[in-house]
């Protein structure tokens, strides 16, 4: 787990050896799941990568778990009953027929599991940490990200600004050796990320191909933005958008909500290929999801109304662009205002959202 770069301790490898002590999780390969990632993992954003590394190290090894259950001996069972159960107890093992019994249940009960967990007979189910189901953009991707966070500090601007929150160690010195040793604490209004920041990511179709390009930008905007609101979208914008691409199709938030939550100060950052059809653009009807009455140019033009720092961040390469003319409209609606998803063009965005917020 730490060479994925899931962060865990002793502590947590204490408690998961604690739960193997215990057996709690009875044998059975999917409970294992559960009880190790509930013992390791404490941020629900670390979910997918210790999902992987789960499938990686287990994938084959199964029927070991269910194979430890089927070998316990009748007798050590016994013995254990003695040290443990109260006569109450040793007296309803026995009016259920006697430790054999119960044994030859057990073994029914997992062979009906087995069976369940096989679909039938219809071959190896997908487990669930081969669904990959906490698979959004990774936000804590780090490689490759160092140089990403520098052209983005571009659009930083620290202000001092609210009230008095962060201690001033220097003065507090100065001022409590001048006052003769008494304590003197001097404060200073906290240093704030001033920019707010509104990023669309287009997720699907032709965009598979930058999902790590995006993971990367991702990654480095959640760490670089205090005032970060991010959302997604497929090839173009329309009347919704989504926060969770799991329930993109039963969640979704309004474009208008949106405008009217999230004011005209906010820097607004797109990130997609703008590469589909012309008539999703231009055409009602045109969204290759959905019908939608107004034409996607329609919405986009609301957002340019609204938010004067807009830029739009491309993966493609920009001797492309020329021959797209999907991309070659987008640029349009834009006014020019398209740039590379490399280093080079995500420092000129930035320098472009800051002149147009002035």
């Amino acid at each position: 787990m730490r060479a994925a770069e899931v962060p865990v301790s002793l502590t947590e490898f204490l408690s998961l050896f604690e739960a193997l002590q215990c057996r709690v999780f009875a044998g059975n390969v999917d409970r294992f799941y559960y009880v190790s990632r509930a013992a390791l993992v404490k941020d629900e954003r670390h979910f997918d990568r210790f999902d992987k590394v789960f499938g990686a190290h287990f994938r084959g090894s199964e029927e070991r778990f269910n194979a430890v259950v089927g070998e316990i001996p009748v007798e050590w069972l016994r013995r254990q009953a003695t040290l443990v159960l109260s006569d109450e107890e040793k007296a309803h093992v026995e009016a259920l027929g006697g430790w054999e019994a119960l044994m030859d249940t057990l073994r029914r009960r997992l062979e009906e599991q087995g069976g369940r967990h096989q679909g039938g007979g219809q071959g190896r189910a997908v487990k669930v940490w081969d669904k990959r189901q906490y698979r959004n953009l990774d936000t804590t991707v780090e490689l490759g990200t160092r140089n990403i966070k520098l052209a983005l500090r571009r659009l930083r601007r620290f202000a001092r600004e609210g009230a008095a929150e962060e201690l001033d160690m220097e003065d507090t010195v100065r001022s409590t050796a001048n006052n003769a040793g008494y304590l003197d604490i001097k404060m200073v209004p906290e240093r704030h990320n001033a920019a707010r920041v509104l990023l669309c990511l287009d997720v699907g179709g032709s965009m598979y191909p930058h999902v790590r390009a995006c993971e990367e930008l991702f990654s480095a905007a959640r760490s670089e933005f205090k005032h970060l609101e991010y959302f997604y979208f497929h090839n173009f914008l329309y009347e919704s958008v989504w926060k969770d691409n799991r329930r993109r199709h039963t969640r979704r938030v309004p474009t208008l909500e949106v405008l009217r939550k999230y004011g005209p100060g906010h820097k607004v950052i797109f990130v997609g290929d703008a590469t589909m059809s012309p008539h999703e653009i231009t055409q009602p009807g045109g969204s290759v999801e959905h019908y939608n009455e107004e034409a996607g140019a329609v919405w986009f033009r609301r957002l340019t109304d609204v938010y004067p720092a807009l830029v739009w961040l491309n993966p493609e390469p920009a001797s492309r662009w020329e021959h797209t003319a999907s991309i070659r409209i987008t640029r349009q609606l834009l006014g020019e205002r398209m740039f590379p998803l490399t280093l080079d063009g995500i420092d000129k965005a930035m320098q472009a959202l800051r002149s147009s917020g002035r």
